[in-house]
């Protein structure tokens, strides 16, 4: 209690100052909304009320600027970019709202003023559940810069409840949990109650007298507007992230089944469309789980396409006569992934059964809006639908998708007779008997107008491998457009000390806006003061992370030893097998040496986090497997002074925010060829964190912007690997005894009695299902343990390591997310800059 026996909020009037930047009229404002937007009891003012009130008067502040980007916009009526994912890492946003408005200063003194910390109220705020990795969080990367550089520009994506799965470390491994971002409630976003669209499912087709086509029956469920929105740096433009939710109506719901006790069956269409919005990637080995994947992705492109095409109405309605053909001038749709696929058929039966196209004007429309981004090469990750399934849920769709597939074979055989041989693997559908399949990333580059991947390995290897047919014959539809990451998030705001620093010796804070200016701090390598305050802002990043270690995994760690960090999704190819192989490798040598020997080694603690998708067994049995390591070796008083182990949990954007700035070296070591670009790389590298990483990806860009010398590079190269795949097949391959020492001291039980001989068994034999190491882990192990070493002897030379690490910022201005997105606008949508007055 403050004097007077007052409480501090008591001391603070209740009154609304939505837009004032003085912290006392903030506070006011805060103290407001704790009274008359209430969501808890009255007279609680605990850090988590004070989280959402806090929310709500920043919010307000948001929601003017975004009707005025709105308004601006109508009034403009630019050529606009819609963005559709299926996911969005959006993480925490109070932080990044403050940060890009531009008033922390203020909030923490208004929070003071009310008897709180706003790291502590930042703290209470839950991650948005909305994605999974990578490609989730390059969409709310994108966001950010497009927002910060005035573009007109829409993210659209779905409300999922539950998100992926929270991650719980028990004695049996991972386990997996219910997210609960919206148990309480969202304070960011904003419910739309007057965009509803219908979205209609199963169902059949009716034939018109005219000719004419129309879907008719089925299921019918509504998309209910959510909008989150997404304020650019230090400038007015706030744009949105529109959410889908699916719902039933109240008509939908069968009063006289209800009353006659037949509950489930009164309510089978709200339950049914519960169920689309409320897990990402629901597990899809059943039919049923196959159909809820395809009704969420045609969800989200049905909902966002009908309410694009109203918003074109809305915006030519009484500027006299206009025509479809300017649509494609007025949008832009960019596909993430295929996952947003059946945009191209919705597209065209939109126009051309409700707005009465005929088939050629819908399809160049269609083409001329449509532009897709390839972002794996992994087989198993191109999607391919099975067409009964799909004709079973979208049979209009798949009438539009044949004619698409008969119109491209017609074309090439006209035009390319040379390449009818290829046709079975080039079309669209795939007619094999057994299995007759929908193929999604031919279907979106057969019909989108350009087709990017998302570094230039990846992108040299989509034209010269998946997609070199096609090539052929559309030569300039292909462009790289290499991922970027926001450095206000990733720089600005989860490392203020590095970020002052910076601002200090280049004398601006421009670099937040500009990053290639970054480029300055080469001159500052080798200065002694320079690197002194360098070192000192690592060093409390490296507390911070080890304190936040102790929090949630028990395990004390030492900020003076190589803090060594990997996280990303756990997958065989992204081989987190590879890393704890070679820490298990280190542990028994360390317990073979002396006491003597074993002072002049590199301390050091691995840090490993991820979540493993839930039905995929070998990934969770890695993560089985380096928490049993870290079990041994952190009990170990011999050793466990010179290495630890850790497995970090539920790794999410929250907690990237805390290892990537605290982090020394960073591994990235997926099998060459593999990784279309990564991300996670650019945020370490730009932090100041070392790589240890194989030539795959971003990887590739990144060692020649910072330097080859500061890179420990090591691994086969993406144009050897066919050629070792084929010479373990003929039993070729000879392991490294350094590789044979760390399978074996695994089977010896060293690490407990869990029966890891079925996922050491993918790296033994030299072919068969599961088996002959596809990710070559063994042939890369021997480089990769040398590669270590490297590492070791750097980290002794403490200015030598300095010095590399300013390098490596210095290094990453291209890694901006703001210059990605300047080349997605200038060279693939053709917007421009709409600055709100």
């Amino acid at each position: 209690m403050a004097e007077n026996g007052k409480s501090a909020t008591e001391k603070v009037p209740a009154v609304a100052n939505p837009l004032s930047e003085q912290p006392s009229e903030i506070a006011s404002n805060i103290n407001y909304h704790a009274q008359f937007s209430p969501h808890f009891s009255p007279f609680k003012f605990e850090p988590e009320q004070a989280f959402f009130a806090t929310a709500e008067s920043v919010r307000d502040r948001l929601v003017k600027q975004w009707n005025e980007t709105f308004l601006h916009y109508h009034k403009v009526d630019p050529k606009q970019t819609y963005y559709l994912s299926m996911e969005y890492l959006q993480g925490r946003a109070l932080t990044n709202a403050i940060g890009n408005l531009d008033i922390q200063n203020a909030y923490a003194e208004a929070l003071n003023k009310l008897g709180h910390e706003l790291e502590e109220i930042a703290e209470q705020e839950k991650d948005a559940a909305l994605g999974n990795g990578g490609l989730g969080r390059l969409a709310s990367c994108f966001l950010d810069s497009m927002a910060t550089l005035n573009l007109p520009a829409w993210g659209y994506g779905l409300r999922y409840k539950y998100g992926l799965f929270k991650q719980l470390i028990t004695k049996q491994g991972q386990e997996e949990i219910a997210e609960d971002w919206l148990e309480k409630f969202s304070p960011w976003e904003v419910v739309r109650h007057d965009i509803v669209f219908p979205v209609r499912f199963f169902g059949s087709i009716e034939i018109n007298p005219d000719g004419s086509r129309k879907w008719v029956g089925g299921e019918v469920v509504q998309a209910l507007a959510y909008d989150v929105p997404i304020p650019g740096y230090k400038t007015k433009n706030t744009i949105s992230l529109r959410l889908w939710e699916a719902k039933g109506r109240a008509e939908d719901f069968n009063l006289f089944q209800f009353n006659d006790g037949q509950y489930e069956s009164a309510a089978q269409l709200h339950s049914r469309a519960q169920q689309i919005c409320a897990v990402l990637y629901p597990g899809d080995a059943t039919e049923d789980g196959k159909l809820l994947r395809l009704k969420q992705q045609f969800f989200l492109c049905s909902a966002s396409l009908q309410d694009i095409i109203l918003r074109f109405k809305e915006r030519r309605s009484g500027k006299g006569s206009w025509k479809w053909s300017e649509f494609p001038s007025k949008v832009a749709v960019q596909l993430n992934d295929t996952h947003p696929t059946l945009a191209i058929p919705e597209l065209m039966r939109l126009l051309m059964d409700d707005e009465r196209l005929g088939w050629d004007e819908a399809w160049d429309v269609t083409t001329r809006t449509i532009a897709y981004t390839n972002h794996t090469v992994l087989p198993e990750a191109l999607e391919k639908w099975s067409q009964p399934v799909m004709w079973k849920l979208l049979p209009r769709h798949m009438e539009i998708i044949e004619e698409i597939d008969k119109r491209f074979l017609a074309m090439i055989n006209a035009t390319r007779p040379d390449l009818e041989h290829k046709l079975p693997t080039m079309r669209v559908l795939d007619h094999n008997p057994q299995k007759p399949v929908v193929r999604m990333a031919n279907l979106c580059v057969v019909s989108a107008h350009t087709v990017n991947g998302v570094a230039q390995l990846h992108s040299d290897i989509l034209k010269a491998e998946l997609f070199a047919d096609y090539v052929s014959i559309w030569p300039t539809k292909f462009q790289n457009k290499t991922n970027g990451i926001t450095p206000r998030r990733w720089l600005r705001f989860c490392s203020p000390e590095l970020s002052n620093i910076i601002t200090k010796w280049l004398k601006t804070d421009q670099w937040l806006t500009n990053l290639d200016l970054l480029s300055g701090l080469r001159e500052f390598a080798d200065n002694a003061d320079f690197q002194d305050e360098w070192a000192s802002a690592k060093m409390a990043n490296k507390q911070r992370l080890a304190q936040y270690i102790l929090r949630v995994t028990g395990v004390s760690i030492d900020p003076n030893s190589l803090f060594d960090i990997q996280v990303k999704r756990i997958h065989e190819y992204k081989r987190q097998l590879l890393n704890i192989l070679g820490a298990i490798y280190r542990y028994k040598k360390l317990k073979e040496m002396s006491p003597e020997l074993r002072k002049n080694t590199t301390s050091r603690t691995i840090m490993i986090g991820g979540k493993a998708f839930a039905t995929y067994t070998n990934a969770k049995r890695i993560v089985k497997l380096v928490n049993d390591v870290g079990a041994v070796v952190n009990n170990d008083p011999e050793v466990n002074s010179y290495l630890k182990v850790v497995f970090v949990p539920n790794y999410n954007v929250s907690v990237a925010e805390m290892l990537i700035p605290g982090s020394e070296l960073s591994q990235h070591i997926s099998t060459a060829g593999m990784e279309a670009s990564g991300t996670s790389n650019m945020k370490f590298a730009l932090n100041g964190c070392l790589i240890i990483g194989t030539l795959d990806g971003a990887n590739v860009e990144i060692r020649e912007e910072i330097g080859e010398e500061n890179f420990f590079l090591f691994g086969a190269r993406a144009d050897e690997v066919p050629q070792l795949r084929k010479d373990r097949e003929n039993g070729l391959f000879k392991p490294d005894p350094r590789f044979e020492e760390a399978k074996q001291f695994i089977r010896s039980g060293a690490f407990g009695s869990y029966d890891y001989n079925p996922l050491l068994d993918s790296l033994e034999g030299n072919s068969g299902y599961g088996r002959g190491d596809y990710f070559l882990v063994g042939h890369d192990f021997p480089d990769y343990m040398d590669a270590q070493a490297r590492v070791d002897e750097a980290y002794k030379d403490r200015k030598k390591w300095l010095k590399m690490s300013i390098l490596s910022t210095a290094g990453s201005g291209k890694f901006s997310s703001d210059r990605t997105i300047a080349q997605y606008a200038r060279e693939i949508w053709n917007i421009e800059e709409c600055q709100v007055p």
